[in-house]
Order: structure tokens, then sequence, then C-alpha cells
């Protein structure tokens, strides 16, 4: 237990920080995963609208320090080879 007032702030501030960034993982993967139903059972256009979406979060994460910005990088090219690989697909 913290016992300088110092200390117990940092306590509270960790607390919020830790919520708040467990919120921003649950968003990126909530998108992660519409996207990857959009791939699987969508057209290729709501699939591509999902894209932005789910890039945007990812972005988003990976700028506030959630995750890396090379994992950042790494899922997004991930995602973008499965939305070309639906895209030619159906071609």
């Amino acid at each position: 237990m913290a016992h300088s007032l110092s200390a117990q702030k940092r306590v509270r501030q960790n607390a919020k920080h830790r919520a708040l960034n467990r919120w921003r993982l649950k968003v990126m993967r909530d998108a992660v995963r519409d996207f990857q139903e959009q791939v699987l059972h969508g057209t290729a256009a709501t699939a591509n609208e999902a894209f932005l979406k789910c890039q945007k979060a990812i972005d988003r994460a990976a700028q506030r320090g959630v995750i890396h910005k090379n994992q950042a990088a790494r899922r997004k090219s991930r995602l973008s080879a499965s939305l070309k690989a639906k895209k030619t697909a159906k071609a």
C-alpha cells in the first residue's frame, strides 16, 4: 500500500490509465473482428469500409502507446493482404 501522497496519486493515475488502455485495446480488437467478419461473409465494398475503420483504430492504439508501432504496421499489413485476397477472389 502506498503511504506518501504522491504514491497514492500515482496508484490512482495508473488505475485510470490502465482502464483507458484496456478500452482502447478492446475498440481495436472489435474493429479487427468486424473487419474479419466482413472479409468472410460480406462484400468487397463493406470489407473495404471495415478495413478503413480497423486501420484507424490500430493507428490510434499505436499512437497512444497501447501497442507498438511495429505491431500496428504488421497488423495493418496482414489485414490489407486478406482484403486484397478477398478482392482478387471475387474478380
